[in-house]
């Protein structure tokens, strides 16, 4: 009888992964708060939360009873011309803790169309508006918003967009703020909306940037009318420390788009919240100026289940106690690596933001295709740790339910790795 990964091989395309003499994927039968357990009952530290999903890790008996409990009422209704109590309730809670003055919750099922969602409304709102000249987007060199079509236009240019660069439409890119940059000096007055991963640049290499800078480049947005949207899908939820990396700054989004651990990692579901100003271009007896954009599974019940009980654990004391203390080590842990003399040339820009930490392993060029990585992922699954960097940028992102040991035991495998790493 053939195994799971001769059927796999068989039959199954992997994402992100090379399809000649690719590694051979791990059966995974289990999930058990931090870890991930295989066929042959071995245990992994998930320290990157399942690309960076599972905020409460694995198997929470807690979400999983939520969305049993609504599976045997309703699982599914179109939701043009229905609602639901989990929708209806999940965005009056979101409303509640989000960093703005939001007014409207827009439902999709993932993070790329989450974001799709978010430029889609600001470029119509300039057209429901009669200005058809405010047509351009804005966004950070280094960026990354998804993998579908729009999102991809948005996202810097590279070897995730090498085979369709002809194919994407024309987005003015400037880099990252930091404290010593000018001002950006462009068309403003062309300019429909900039969107930014607020603080943490996640696929692109967890560039960390200053608050204060992007602060003042909110604040440039907003007088010329530009509508700043924030690309939470990674960084919302605790990951930077706070519930929103938007709490850093003054200067609030108008639109945020949010999916990964909207739902504790258990469904897909997708959020765009916009304010007021954004939604009241819509009000109109033109029915022209409807936004039409929907999904099949926009506001499913179960994920809707999922996502309230996800925040239900996050804004338990305990819970945000957790991140602050992963904060804290985290912080040690780039403190020690920076202080180690052993890795002073292996070693490049450690750094941390809430729960996420990140360094460079000094080995040929600088990203993605670098195969440092996959040596890094290969010996530390061989000492019982999942880690997956992005070529040769290491980083941790652990649940929130990581014990203080098994996060000692991250760090330590990652340094058992530097040490024996060429």
């Amino acid at each position: 009888m053939a195994t799971l990964i001769e059927r796999d091989k068989k039959a199954v395309w992997h994402p992100y992964t090379p399809q000649k003499s690719m590694p051979e994927p791990i059966p995974v039968v289990k999930g058990e708060g931090t870890y991930i357990i295989d066929e042959h009952g071995k245990a992994y530290i998930d320290a990157i939360s399942s690309w960076w999903v599972t905020i409460h890790g694995h198997a929470n008996t807690y979400i999983a009873e939520k969305i049993y409990e609504q599976a045997k009422t309703l699982e599914q209704v179109i939701f043009a011309g229905f609602t639901h109590e989990p929708a209806v309730r999940l965005a009056e809670r979101l409303l509640e803790i989000l960093p703005g003055d939001f007014a409207k919750i827009f439902y999709s099922d993932n993070g790329s169309t989450a974001v799709e969602v978010g430029v889609k409304m600001a470029l119509q709102y300039w057209w429901n508006k009669g200005n058809s000249k405010r047509n351009k987007i804005l966004a950070l060199n280094h960026s990354y918003h998804g993998d579908t079509f729009g999102t991809m236009s948005l996202s810097n240019r590279s070897v995730f967009t090498l085979a369709f660069q002809d194919k994407l439409f024309d987005v003015i890119f400037t880099d990252a703020p930091t404290k010593d940059s000018p001002l950006y000096d462009g068309p403003w007055d062309e300019i429909a909306c900039f969107i930014y991963e607020p603080m943490l640049q996640g696929v692109g290499s967890m560039n960390m940037y200053d608050a204060t800078a992007l602060n003042k480049l909110l604040q440039q947005c907003h007088a010329h009318e530009v509508i700043c949207i924030a690309d939470e899908v990674m960084t919302g939820f605790g990951r930077t420390g706070k519930l929103f990396s938007s709490l850093y700054m003054e200067e609030k989004p108008d639109i945020i788009c949010l999916s990964k651990g909207l739902t504790g990692g258990t469904m897909a579901l997708g959020v765009t919240a916009c304010t007021n100003k954004i939604h009241s271009a819509y009000v109109d007896d033109d029915r022209k100026k409807t936004f039409f954009h929907g999904h099949s599974f926009t506001a499913n019940p179960l994920a809707c289940a999922a996502a309230l009980a996800s925040m239900d654990l996050l804004l338990q004391t305990d819970c945000q106690n957790q991140i602050a203390q992963i904060s804290s080590l985290q912080q040690q842990f780039v403190q020690q690596l920076s202080a180690d003399a052993r890795f002073a040339t292996r070693v490049k820009n450690a750094r941390a933001i809430g729960t996420i930490m990140a360094f460079e392993i000094e080995s040929g060029r600088d990203g993605y295709l670098n195969t440092i990585g996959w040596e890094v992922t290969r010996k530390a699954l061989e000492q019982g740790v999942y880690l997956r960097p992005l070529g040769n940028t290491v980083y941790i992102m652990p649940p929130y339910c990581i014990t203080t040991e098994q996060l000692s035991k991250v760090h330590q495998v990652i340094i058992n790795i530097l040490e024996t790493t060429a």
